[in-house]
């Protein structure tokens, strides 16, 4: 049986999209960044988009695994960042615009996601969001240096040759994808301090924390996008598909033993 995995996204107005009606310009819609379906679906997971409608945690308890995908920063009042922030924005109409409804409601699918051991991938924002659940901070804002981290080239992107990250051994990430990788790099935040029973388990050479996992659970964080890979393998989709299959078929047996 195919894992069902979530895929978050976020909520615009149908203005946004061209040549929309006035009569229907205000309402919202699901926006979600089709990559991720396509990734999912490669591994041999069934995408299944998540709206905000539902209440979190009925939602991990009838999914497989789960992406927390990119977007805006997360609202700095949920770790104690000091960027100003205009409460007049809509984020349903400023992209790039804070947006508490979609913090409160991934931060919840987090939650409930670790509580059950339902595996779990978080890109860009969603790794950084993960943290910052877990007790985390974030670095407000990244100088550029030898290593651009705020890229200038378009997705998809394997990124430039010497944005490389390099992963604590043992670690989920070095056993996907071995001792270092070259990835893309679309972010001007960073993960700081780690939260509660995260560790960090990929960095680029200055420093900057890349990647996070959990102690115990199957819940990873990448800083770049996997999905936007241009042309080499990404196989953390494929992890993240094996570990939710792996999770459904125990379900089953503990099922069938129940019912025995």
């Amino acid at each position: 049986m195919k894992p069902l995995i979530g895929i978050t996204g976020r909520q615009l107005a149908l203005g946004m999209v061209a040549n929309t009606s006035e009569r229907f310009r205000e309402q919202r819609i699901g926006s979600y960044f089709s990559a991720f379906a396509d990734g999912v679906a490669a591994a041999g997971g069934i995408p299944v988009l998540i709206p905000f409608a539902a209440d979190a945690a009925d939602v991990v308890a009838r999914l497989d695994g789960i992406v927390v995908t990119g977007g805006q920063d997360v609202h700095p009042a949920r770790w104690g960042g000091l960027a100003a922030v205009d409460p007049t924005v809509d984020p349903r109409w400023d992209h790039d615009a804070h947006d508490a409804e979609r913090d409160a409601y991934e931060a919840a699918l987090i939650v409930a996601a670790v509580d059950s051991g339902t595996p779990l991938l978080g890109v860009c924002r969603g790794h950084q969001l993960l943290n910052v659940v877990l007790g985390g901070t974030l670095i407000e804002h990244l100088d550029e240096g030898p290593i651009v981290h705020s890229a200038s080239y378009a997705a998809p992107s394997d990124g430039d040759p010497g944005h490389v990250v390099e992963f604590a051994e043992g670690s989920v990430p070095h056993v996907v994808y071995g001792a270092r990788r070259v990835t893309n790099s679309w972010h001007h935040q960073a993960v700081d301090r780690p939260g509660n029973g995260l560790r960090v388990v990929g960095r680029t050479p200055d420093g900057v924390v890349e990647c996070i996992e959990l102690a115990d659970r199957p819940v990873v964080g990448v800083q770049w996008h996997p999905e936007w890979t241009a042309t080499q393998p990404e196989p953390i989709f494929d992890w993240l598909v094996d570990a939710a299959s792996r999770r459904t078929a125990d379900e089953l047996v503990l099922d069938r033993k129940a019912m025995a």
